[in-house]
This record gives structure tokens, sequence and C-alpha cells, in this order.
């Protein structure tokens, strides 16, 4: 080869070389706007069940849910509030749980539940507020009590609950404080289901300070930020869900120790040193959910929502697919079990009809 003939070829090179460079530069470039959507609007737009066996996938904070069921959005003991949120559904179990804890209270002596958020209709992150109710086995319980009187849609949607915390102090508010408060705790921590109850710190000491007798159902109310209008009920991963996470045992005792002392200490109300960094269900995509979430998300719904929606008696419904020949179902399996509906009664379809979201750790 000449010298003229190996410049050419040089230079030749090196041009390719920079083109090559220029694409690859443009493919890294377009990446995030090619970027898969976030999990949250996926799940968020979801109006309605997977019409399949009940199951939880993850955990509670990443996670999802197929065979969900509705609770009514009025029983004679409990109204759903914030309707419009479509938050109302969960695993069977969890609402099967939230009707007969409802019917237990009253019993009690509470005037009824007001219930907030449980989970969407197919669980996953939500697309506001809380960073858990993603696998149907959450729900928030308001710490005020339902009215005697029907609630209106607009009140359900504007009523504000009733702060029990006074949020200088962390003490909770004596005069609000009743020995109805401690009762109802104690019911929902009586369930063998029930892992956890959340609490704000303040409703904490106040039990550790004023209960007598019985102790040992304090071992499952446990203290963290927020949560000074309402409790957060959680229960166990149920029987046939075998994707579903287990979450730590709860320390031993009754939790009126040192670890409690800690929340009436300066350091857990300091401001969050990186206040602006993004939330976890903001970022949150597919792939960050067990493989099973895809397969939740592509699952036939059922006819109607009060088709897959719980009116007690101990059998929850299992909803029926949207139409006597329903397009196929994708290929695969969704844990153990085939990814295909299954039937129940459908009625007439129910209107569209969502507690305070719970403050986080300041500055976040």
């Amino acid at each position: 080869m000449t010298k003229r003939l190996r410049t050419i070829a040089r230079k030749t090179i090196l041009t390719l070389a920079g083109v090559a460079a220029f694409a690859g530069a443009l493919e890294l470039e377009a990446r995030p706007v090619m970027a898969e959507e976030l999990a949250k609007n996926l799940f968020g737009a979801e109006k309605l069940p997977a019409a399949t066996e009940p199951q939880s996938f993850g955990f509670y904070s990443k996670g999802c849910f197929t065979g969900g069921v509705a609770i009514p959005l009025d029983g004679d003991t409990w109204t759903v509030m914030r309707p419009s949120r479509n938050r109302r559904w969960g695993h069977p179990a969890m609402i099967a749980l939230l009707e007969k804890f409802s019917r237990d209270a009253e019993a009690d002596g509470w005037p009824g539940l007001l219930l907030g958020d449980i989970s969407q209709p197919r669980g996953g992150p939500m697309l506001t507020g809380h960073a858990s109710h993603q696998i149907g086995l959450d729900a928030d319980i308001w710490l005020t009590p339902k009215p005697r009187r029907d609630l209106t849609i607009a009140e359900r949607e504007n009523k504000s609950a009733t702060l029990m915390v006074d949020p200088k102090t962390h003490r909770v508010y004596d005069r609000l404080w009743t020995a109805q408060h401690t009762q109802l705790l104690k019911r929902a921590a009586s369930y063998p289901e029930v892992e956890r109850i959340l609490v704000n710190p303040g409703i904490k000491k106040k039990l550790c300070d004023t209960v007598t007798g019985d102790r040992g159902w304090l071992r499952k109310i446990r203290p963290f930020w927020g949560h000074d209008y309402h409790f957060h009920v959680r229960i166990g991963c149920q029987p046939g869900s075998h994707g579903c996470k287990e979450q730590a045992a709860t320390a031993a005792g009754d939790g009126c120790d040192k670890s409690l002392a800690w929340w009436f200490t300066e350091e857990p109300w300091r401001p969050n040193k990186n206040p602006d960094a993004p939330k976890a269900r903001d970022i949150m995509t597919m792939a960050n959910l067990p493989k099973e979430c895809r397969l939740v998300l592509q699952a036939p719904g059922p006819v109607s929502a009060e088709a897959a929606t719980y009116y007690g008696n101990g059998r929850p419904p299992v909803a029926v697919a949207a139409s006597p020949e329903p397009a196929p179902a994708p290929s695969g399996t969704i844990g153990e079990a085939p990814l295909t509906p299954v039937t129940a009664n459908a009625f007439a379809p129910t209107p569209k009809i969502g507690i305070p979201l719970p403050r986080p750790r300041p500055g976040n």
C-alpha cells in the first residue's frame, strides 16, 4: 500500500470512529426519553382489580397483588372516606378483617369506623402519599369516630380528621383522648393476623402510661412519624401468597422502653438532611418490582367494581372477568397460580366514589 493510500485509510477510520462516537452520544441522550414509565403511573391508572386468585407479591413498600376486593362505600359500622381516591381495595383477608373489626368495635362502644386508604385496585406504588399499602395488606383508620348520620360525598372528600397529638410536645391532647380510643386500638391488636399497628409516638406513650392489666397487646403498637390523625393496621402475608415477603417480627416486650424514649429526644425531629431527595415511589419503575407485577397489570379485570365488592358473611367475592369471552390472557403464571380469570356473581355497576396522608419525617 502506498503512503497516500495509507493516509486515506487512516482518515477514513478516524471519520468512521467519529461518526460512531456521535451516534453513541445521541443514543445516550435519547435514553432518558425512552426510559420505562413510572410504576406509580401504571398502577394508579388501574380502576379495577386483577380478576385472578388472591395473591400478594413482594413487600409492603415494593409490590402488588391480585384478586383484590373492595369494601362497600357504606356499612352499618363503617364509612369510606376520600372515595375519589379509589383506594378501598385490598386482599380479601384484609377487607374481611375490616368488616369484622368495625362490628366488634361498635360492640365495644365505638360509634363506627371511618376508613381511609387501603390499597389501589392492583396495589403497587401510589401516585401520592404512602410508601407502603402496595400489596393489599395495609389499611388506615381514622381516630375520629363515625358520625351518627350518613355523610354526604362532599363531606367524605373534605371533612378533616381530628389531630390527636400536639406537634410541639409530641404528646396526646388529654382533652381529646378517651378510654374508647384505647379500647379501639386494643381491639385492633387482638386479631392474630394483625402484626403491626402504626401510631404516632405520642399515642404509644399515652398507652404505655395508662394501660393496666394485660399489656401484651402493646407489643403490636409501633411508633412512627405522622399517624396523629389515624392509625395504620398491617396484617401478615396470607396463605397462597408464596411471593409475599414477610416483615421482621416485632421486638419482645411491650415497647415502652428506650426505643420509645428515643422518640422524645431531639434526634427524630431534626429536619431531613436531604429533603429534596426523590421518594422511592417517584422513581420506581416496573423493573424495581417483582416480575409478577407486569402480569398483574395485564390480567383481566372484573365486569364492574360491584362484582368485586365484599358484602360480609365471611365470603369475599372473587371477581369475574370483564366479558363472557375475554381476550386471551397473557401467557404464564402469577406466582404458582395460572393467570386465568375466576368466576363470581356480578351486579350493577357501582358509582365511582378514598384519611389524611400521614406526615413524614420533618423536612421530607
